[in-house]
């Protein structure tokens, strides 16, 4: 099994880490979860993290294949078509993205201009599809429970999580967020410890957890499987829904997650411009 090379770009901001994915026998890359910079209070798009991606892909001599999303993020924007723009590759994301967009495109009343077809993604990928990055052969796994759209992308030795996994002295993703099931998540993690004991868990964000001092995003399936605060060391669906339930419950909204929302569902595109060439974002009060 071919071992990928993996370059983690960490975003404090968000908490959120982007991977490049590159083929060892090729220049094919493939970049995960990528991160466009967004300041609330000014309602202003900044490309520093994007561009930090960008600049490492040019230095090597790398070829973009695939700019790849986990699911649809509710923490930060994604900066797929940018990079796309610059790099080339097709931008993917699991089809059950169509659910979440019908979903999100009544609550910010998108009205009927808006596609719910995952048109937007230049691929729809679902249970047991595979792909190529060079000589890199990945596999799709369909993980919901975070997010109905859920997937994880097992590429070699390396699994990319997203948010269904965390390190293992953090945990697991929250499952409150319209369309998400905690019973599904538990599901889909052991679909996640099933693999390999050997495979690398690449997580999609670090919170540091009290005791820890420094950001983490790679573990193995061997350590979750064993230490994970929330599901390792043989934990029961019912203990875990009963944890998973009452621990969300007590849980703030992210911060982006309107303009997280209206933006990557679209696959990181922003709403069209309103008749005065202007493009906003909504908030719907009482609305999430």
């Amino acid at each position: 099994m071919l071992k990928p090379v993996v370059q983690a770009f960490f975003d404090e901001a968000t908490n959120t880490v982007t991977y490049v994915v590159k083929d060892p026998q090729s220049t094919a890359c493939a970049v995960v979860d990528s991160v466009l910079d967004f300041d609330y209070a000014s309602g202003r798009t900044d490309t520093r993290s994007a561009d930090a991606v960008i600049a490492y892909i040019r230095e090597n001599g790398l070829s973009v294949a695939w700019i790849l999303e986990t699911h649809v993020h509710a923490d930060h924007l994604s900066a797929a078509p940018y990079i796309q723009e610059r790099l080339g590759g097709k931008i993917g994301i699991g089809d059950r993205i169509k659910i979440v967009q019908d979903t999100f495109g009544k609550i910010f009343n998108e009205g009927t201009e808006f596609q719910r077809d995952g048109s937007q993604f230049d691929k729809l990928f679902v249970e047991g599809d595979r792909f190529e990055i060079g000589g890199l052969v990945g596999h799709v796994l369909h993980t919901p429970g975070h997010t109905p759209a859920c997937l994880t992308y097992v590429i070699g030795d390396a699994a990319f999580v997203g948010d269904t996994l965390f390190m293992p002295d953090y945990g697991t993703a929250r499952c409150d967020f319209p369309g998400g099931s905690a019973e599904a998540l538990y599901v889909s993690i052991q679909k996640i410890l099933a693999l390999p004991d050997a495979t690398r868990v690449f997580v999609a964000h670090d919170y540091l957890p009290p005791g820890r001092e420094d950001y983490q995003w790679e573990t193995t399936v061997a350590e979750e499987r064993a230490r994970n605060i929330h599901i390792g060391g043989g934990k029961s669906k019912d203990d875990f829904v009963k944890m998973r339930t009452e621990r969300d419950a007590t849980l703030a909204m992210p911060r982006l997650i309107i303009p997280s929302l209206q933006v990557n569902m679209r696959a990181g595109q922003m709403p069209p411009p309103e008749d005065d060439g202007r493009t906003y974002l909504k908030v719907p009060v009482n609305g999430l």
